[in-house]
């Protein structure tokens, strides 16, 4: 069990039977009145985040959250003449590559248009069920489709949208070519720097 004054950004705790992870934390003390903890907490299943002030008589259960490594094969597509849902994206456990299984999109997030196949992500358990997946902070993609630089107006630092291999857009610099690798930072979508030249 955690006190209220032993929380800090990036612990796990349980509230209502969900895992949380402590986004913001700020210990209040007012004269006269009782010190509490004002927090922003992130549901780790759904992704929402709420405000939430503890008192010092709270006592939290942290959350056993387990990470481990695996291989991300491939995504099959769902068949929108049927209705279904973002398809199925199947792993495989490093050290055991026929231990494979399948997750849905809506535990991928939003970073399943930036998952390339073989590259290594880990899983989120909790209470040995899978709530997510974590995939690096940077990424290296290929530039499968670029539209070429126009001259003009670059004194605001001009972009253009490029497609990658895994089929995400991005805006990039006006001088990243087809077949360029990039290196995109995975928590915001956005370009970081150009890893290879093409």
């Amino acid at each position: 069990m955690l006190a209220y004054n032993e929380l800090k950004p990036g612990a796990y705790i349980v509230l209502d039977g969900q895992p949380y992870i402590v986004m913001e934390y700020h210990f209040i003390r007012m004269q006269q009145r009782k010190p509490n903890a004002q927090t922003k907490i992130k549901n780790i299943i759904t992704g929402k985040t709420i405000e939430k002030t503890f008192q010092q008589t709270d006592k939290l259960e942290e959350a056993e959250i387990e990470t481990r490594p695996v291989k991300y094969l491939y995504h099959k597509p769902a068949r929108r003449s049927l209705g279904e849902g973002g398809g199925e994206f199947w792993f495989c456990s490093e050290k055991n590559p026929s231990d494979r299984f399948k997750l849905e999109e809506s535990l991928i997030g939003n970073h399943a248009d930036l998952l390339k196949p073989n590259s290594s992500v880990d899983i989120i358990e909790f209470q040995k069920q899978i709530i997510g997946v974590k995939i690096p902070v940077k990424v290296d993609l290929k530039v499968v489709e670029a539209p070429p630089a126009v001259k003009g107006n670059t004194a605001q630092g001009g972009t253009k949208q490029v497609k990658l291999e895994t089929g995400a857009t991005v805006n990039v610099p006006l001088f990243i070519n087809e077949g360029d690798i990039i290196r995109i930072n995975t928590d915001t979508k956005e370009y970081a720097e150009r890893a290879e030249k093409a």
